[in-house]
Formats: structure tokens, sequence, C-alpha cells
């Protein structure tokens, strides 16, 4: 039965994720790019800088750092280490380049998604912000596209409860956590019988996981932005040091990795021998996970730039673009390095999360038992904080889609968390499938908005350096 469900949802994956999509995104991220002036490279030090120095006096439910941290505890999850070894064993190397090159459009995809996001938000009642592309596309675009806005909405909860929010964060952490304790399933249990035998330490994880979501989630946005505030940085900065040390300890392949990196993005078959198929694929795969991971274009990092306490909406715009480059430029790069410097990818056998491991063990200078343990402990950082902001993506999500009932956000919260709980037990190639089928679905109707509201973006974005530049706007 697996077979065919797995069959079918690939079928469909590869019709969602055909080369129509992938111009689209990366289009509009081009368009942005040439209309705003490589604002991603000129504005970037600003932009870090503003990064970590919360405005005074603005609107909002918390800093402008907060809102970075809560999108940021959405994104930088098992794409950054188990999507990218997947692309990189579905694509080749040059699936890399073709990651890095979408996330640099994709930066100012985010800039402008993070400025519509508080240009248009709106107050609720209990004082609340809410803002993202439901509403930039209803009060940019118009009331006559409301459809639009509800139909993103709808695909916006779908990517949380069963794509990027549950299933592929909680497989990735249990598959973490079976592959450290209990590699060969020595202590396997059946749950029920449709299911089959698993690790207890994969049960284990499911509940305890499951207890922790559930504690955070009940204090709604403030409490997930504090845990982010604190666990994002935190694990971001341990991930990128120990792989900092892999790469310095393989310093003189560097080079070579790199040019291996170039050649599979333009003619793969002369790298992998044909393994992988054409540079089609290693473009398709790239740019799927590369936006599976950084969010450019999905229009879910502006939910929570929407939350921020500013007045300024090219401010939070800028904050946000350093999402993607963190992310993607940095994060994903350095994972993905560490795979070709090590030959992981090539291993024959190893799928998800084994790759990165594979990686870890042999290419740092600990015991292999240690390098598993640390990448171990990143994912399930990673994996959880995402969890956590995408449960707030989906909430509010469904509050703008069920007219602000709350009672319907408060059932979906459980819902999610036993999601949460059942996600170990779904199979890793179906679940990566699911959400990147629902990744696609999602983008459409923001990038729609996007193309519609570019000369919107463009118009805030020189108002607004004009009166920088007078000093009128503080640094």
């Amino acid at each position: 039965m697996w077979e065919t469900i797995n069959h079918f949802l690939g079928v469909v994956d590869n019709f969602v994720w055909g080369v129509p999509l992938m111009v689209l995104i990366m289009a509009g991220g081009i368009l942005l790019t040439v209309r705003l002036g490589l604002l991603q490279i000129r504005k970037l030090p600003l932009a870090l800088k503003w990064m970590v120095k919360n405005e005074e006096g603005g609107d909002g439910e918390i800093s402008s750092f907060g809102a970075l941290c809560t999108a940021l505890s959405a994104t930088i999850g098992t794409g950054n280490i188990v999507g990218v070894a997947t692309a990189v064993g579905a694509g080749g190397p040059g699936a890399l380049f073709w990651m890095v090159v979408a996330a640099f459009f994709g930066m100012a995809t985010k800039y402008s998604e993070g400025l519509l996001a508080v240009k248009y938000r709106v107050v609720a009642e209990d004082g609340h912000s809410l803002g993202g592309p439901f509403y930039y596309i209803e009060q940019g675009m118009g009331p006559k596209w409301k459809w639009l806005a509800k139909i993103f909405a709808f695909f916006g909860v779908c990517v949380g409860l069963f794509g990027i929010g549950t299933f592929s964060q909680v497989n990735g952490i249990s598959s973490a956590v079976n592959n450290f304790f209990d590699p060969n399933n020595a202590h396997s249990v059946k749950i029920l019988p449709f299911l089959g035998s698993y690790s207890w330490s994969v049960v284990i994880a499911s509940l305890v996981l499951s207890f922790c979501v559930a504690a955070v989630l009940i204090g709604g946005v403030k409490r997930i932005a504090s845990v982010s505030q604190i666990v994002v940085p935190f694990m971001a900065v341990i991930y990128v040091v120990f792989v900092l040390v892999l790469v310095i300890c393989n310093i003189t392949e560097v080079p070579a990795a790199f040019a291996v990196i170039v050649k599979a993005a333009f003619s793969p078959k002369a790298v992998t021998g044909g393994a992988v198929g054409s540079m089609i694929v290693a473009m398709q795969k790239g740019v799927a996970r590369g936006i599976f991971s950084n969010e450019a274009g999905l229009g879910s990092a502006p939910i929570a730039a929407a939350a921020a306490q500013t007045k300024e909406p090219v401010r939070q715009g800028l904050v946000s673009m350093t999402g993607t480059f963190i992310d993607t430029i940095v994060i994903c790069t350095l994972t993905g390095l560490s795979i070709v410097l090590t030959g992981a990818w090539q291993v024959e056998g190893l799928e998800g999360v084994q790759v990165t491991t594979y990686a870890f063990q042999h290419g740092l200078p600990f015991p292999a038992e240690v390098s598993s343990f640390v990448l171990m402990l990143c994912l399930v950082f990673f994996a959880f904080t995402t969890i956590l902001g995408w449960d707030y993506y989906s909430e509010r999500c469904l509050e703008y889609l069920s007219g602000g009932k709350m009672g319907c956000v408060k059932a979906f919260r459980w819902i999610y968390i036993l999601a949460v709980f059942i996600g170990p037990y779904m199979t890793v190639s179906a679940v990566w499938t699911i959400a990147d089928i629902f990744n696609g679905l999602m983008a459409l109707p923001n990038m729609i908005a996007l193309f519609a509201l570019s000369g919107v973006v463009v118009k805030e974005t020189k108002h607004f350096f004009v009166r920088h530049k007078n000093g009128e706007i503080e640094d």
C-alpha cells in the first residue's frame, strides 16, 4: 500500500514542482532584485545591524528580533540538515549551487514579503496583530481577490499540519534519535497491527516531543517568541561552529569541492556518471529544497513579521531578509559543503539524516559517537523550534479562514499536537513528498501577490531610504 501511495505522491510532486513553478518563483525573485537595485547586497550590512537592534515606539506584539527568531525558528529546521542531504543525494552536488542561487534572489522576495506584511497588517479586537499574504492580497490587491487569500490560508494550514510543521520535522527528530540510541532497532515494539514495529527510541521521542510542544504552544506567540529568542541563536551558533571545524579540518579539499559543486550544477553527468540525471533535476531539487529551508516565496515568514513592534515596513523587510541569508547562504551551504567534502553523498544505502551523520562522523576530529550526538542535538532543537513556528503560522491562517473564531484555533492546536505525535510513524519519502507538494501550492497565490504588488514595494523602499538619507530615520 505504501508503495502505491509513494508513487502517487511522486507524480503529484513532479507536477506541482515542475518547471513552471520554479520559473515563477525564480522570476519573482529576479524581478524584485532588479526593481530594487540589488538591495540584498547594498543593504545587507544595514539589515544585519537592525536585526539585533529593536525599534522603539512601534506597534506590534513582539520585538523585531523576536519576530525574526520566530520566523527563523520555522525556517531553520530539518531542511538545513536533512533537506540539504536529500537534495544533494537526489540532484547531485549541483543542487547546492542552485539552492544558493535561489536563496540570493529569495532574499529580495523575503524582503518584499516582510515589508508588505507590516504595511497591510490589521489589529484584532483583543489587540494582537494579524498580517501576512492573506491580508496583503485582500487589502493590497483588493477585496475581489479575497478568494486567492483564502486559498493561501487553506494551504498554509495544510503545510503546517501535513508538511513543514509536523511530519517532516518529527520524522527528522525521531530518525536522529533512533540512529544514535538504537541504530539496529534491537529494542522494538509493535504499537498497532497496521503500523509495524518501531524502536522504543522512536516511541519515547514522539511522546516527549509531543509533551514539550504542547507546553509551549498553549502559551501563544509570546511564549513561542521567548523560547525562539533563546534557542534559535544558540543552536545556530553551535551548528555553524561544528561545521566550520569540519571544513577547516578538510580545508585542502575545499577548492575541489566547490569545483565539483559548480561543475555538477551545469553538467551533472560529468560528475555523477549520469546517476542523478540532467541539470533540470539538479536545479529542481536545489530550488525545491532551498525554498523548503528558507521559505522565501512561500509567504510564511511575513505572518511572523506582521507581529513585530515596528512602524516602518521597510525596516522589518530588511530584518526579514536576513533570515534567508542566515538560513540558506550560511547554514545550508556549510551543510552541503560538509557532505561534498566527505563524499557522504556518494555512499550507497544512506538516506536523509544518515548522509549528514556520515559527513560529521568522517569529517570531524572527534569520536564518531560525539559527532553523532552533536548532530542529533542540533537536529532536535532545529526541528523543535520549526514545529513551534509553524503552529503559529497555521493558527494565523486558520484564524483568517474562520473569520477570527478562536475556538477553531484552539481545537486546531490539539490536532497539531496529535500530528506531532504520529509524525515518526510516517515513511521518510512520503513525508518529504507531502511537504514539497503543499509548499508548492502555498507559493502560488503568494507569488501572484508579489508580482502584483511589486510596484508598492519599490515605492515604499524609495520613500524610506530618502527619509533615511535625510536623517529622519535613525540607524
